[in-house]
Protein backbone atom coordinates (compact mmCIF):
# COMPACT_ATOMS: atom_id res chain seq x y z
CA UNK A 1 0.00 0.00 0.00
CA UNK A 2 1.59 3.18 -0.96
CA UNK A 3 0.07 6.85 -0.21
CA UNK A 4 -0.25 8.83 -3.09
CA UNK A 5 0.74 11.76 -1.50
CA UNK A 6 4.13 10.75 -0.43
CA UNK A 7 4.43 9.41 -3.92
CA UNK A 8 3.74 12.79 -5.14
CA UNK A 9 6.35 14.11 -2.64
CA UNK A 10 9.29 11.54 -4.04
CA UNK A 11 7.99 11.10 -7.73
CA UNK A 12 7.03 14.83 -8.59
CA UNK A 13 3.28 15.63 -9.14
CA UNK A 14 3.77 14.84 -12.79
CA UNK A 15 5.08 11.17 -12.65
CA UNK A 16 2.95 10.41 -10.17
CA UNK A 17 0.25 8.38 -12.15
CA UNK A 18 3.22 6.68 -14.06
CA UNK A 19 4.76 5.72 -10.57
CA UNK A 20 1.42 4.65 -9.51
CA UNK A 21 0.50 2.46 -12.28
CA UNK A 22 4.21 0.74 -12.32
CA UNK A 23 3.77 0.02 -8.88
CA UNK A 24 0.79 -1.80 -9.83
CA UNK A 25 2.49 -3.60 -12.53
CA UNK A 26 5.48 -4.86 -10.54
CA UNK A 27 3.06 -5.73 -7.90
CA UNK A 28 0.72 -8.26 -10.27
CA UNK A 29 4.04 -9.21 -11.92
CA UNK A 30 5.31 -10.74 -8.93
CA UNK A 31 1.53 -11.76 -7.39
CA UNK A 32 1.57 -9.17 -4.16
CA UNK A 33 -1.29 -8.63 -2.92
CA UNK A 34 -2.59 -5.05 -3.43
CA UNK A 35 -4.35 -2.64 -1.16
CA UNK A 36 -6.02 0.12 -3.49
CA UNK A 37 -6.12 2.76 -0.63
CA UNK A 38 -6.56 6.05 -2.53
CA UNK A 39 -9.45 7.61 -0.48
CA UNK A 40 -11.82 5.89 -2.65
CA UNK A 41 -15.01 6.90 -2.39
CA UNK A 42 -14.07 9.39 0.76
CA UNK A 43 -16.47 11.78 0.40
CA UNK A 44 -19.38 9.80 -0.61
CA UNK A 45 -18.76 7.81 2.70
CA UNK A 46 -18.18 11.66 4.77
CA UNK A 47 -20.48 13.74 3.17
CA UNK A 48 -23.07 11.46 0.74
CA UNK A 49 -21.86 13.05 -2.44
CA UNK A 50 -18.52 11.34 -3.98
CA UNK A 51 -16.61 13.51 -6.29
CA UNK A 52 -15.87 12.21 -9.95
CA UNK A 53 -12.02 11.72 -9.42
CA UNK A 54 -12.93 9.15 -6.58
CA UNK A 55 -15.10 7.22 -8.95
CA UNK A 56 -12.11 6.74 -11.22
CA UNK A 57 -9.94 5.48 -8.42
CA UNK A 58 -12.75 3.17 -7.08
CA UNK A 59 -12.84 1.69 -10.51
CA UNK A 60 -9.10 1.27 -10.87
CA UNK A 61 -9.85 -1.10 -7.45
CA UNK A 62 -10.71 -3.56 -9.76
CA UNK A 63 -7.03 -4.57 -11.05
CA UNK A 64 -6.15 -5.08 -6.77
CA UNK A 65 -6.96 -7.87 -4.22
CA UNK A 66 -8.53 -5.09 -2.00
CA UNK A 67 -9.83 -1.70 -1.75
CA UNK A 68 -9.92 0.47 1.54
CA UNK A 69 -12.62 2.53 2.30
CA UNK A 70 -12.76 5.48 5.01
CA UNK A 71 -15.38 5.57 7.33
CA UNK A 72 -17.85 8.35 7.54
CA UNK A 73 -21.51 8.95 7.90
CA UNK A 74 -22.63 7.69 4.68
CA UNK A 75 -20.15 4.41 4.29
CA UNK A 76 -23.25 2.29 3.60
CA UNK A 77 -23.55 3.59 0.40
CA UNK A 78 -19.82 3.82 -0.62
CA UNK A 79 -19.88 -0.18 -0.14
CA UNK A 80 -23.22 0.18 -2.31
CA UNK A 81 -21.40 2.36 -4.77
CA UNK A 82 -18.18 0.50 -4.90
CA UNK A 83 -20.00 -2.41 -5.26
CA UNK A 84 -21.75 -1.19 -8.43
CA UNK A 85 -18.41 0.40 -9.69
CA UNK A 86 -16.37 -2.63 -9.46
CA UNK A 87 -19.12 -4.73 -11.14
CA UNK A 88 -19.52 -2.58 -14.13
CA UNK A 89 -15.79 -2.40 -14.75
CA UNK A 90 -14.87 -6.01 -14.14
CA UNK A 91 -16.42 -7.24 -17.30
CA UNK A 92 -13.97 -5.12 -19.41
CA UNK A 93 -11.17 -6.18 -17.65
CA UNK A 94 -10.73 -9.10 -20.01
CA UNK A 95 -9.52 -6.76 -22.74
CA UNK A 96 -6.91 -4.70 -20.76
CA UNK A 97 -3.49 -6.37 -21.65
CA UNK A 98 -0.66 -4.39 -19.94
CA UNK A 99 2.64 -3.83 -21.11
CA UNK A 100 5.31 -4.06 -18.56
CA UNK A 101 7.97 -2.07 -19.95
CA UNK A 102 11.16 -0.87 -18.05
CA UNK A 103 9.90 1.78 -15.14
CA UNK A 104 10.62 5.09 -16.02
CA UNK A 105 9.29 6.92 -12.83
CA UNK A 106 12.01 5.88 -10.73
CA UNK A 107 15.21 6.55 -13.01
CA UNK A 108 15.90 9.64 -11.39
CA UNK A 109 16.01 7.80 -7.83
CA UNK A 110 18.18 4.96 -8.39
CA UNK A 111 21.36 6.16 -10.34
Amino acid sequence: MTARGDLAVDTGFEQMAEAQEEILWLCQAVHVPIVWATQVLESLAKNGIPSRAEIADAAQGQRTECVMLNKGTCVVEAVRTLSFVLERVCGNAFKKTDLLRAPHAWADFVR
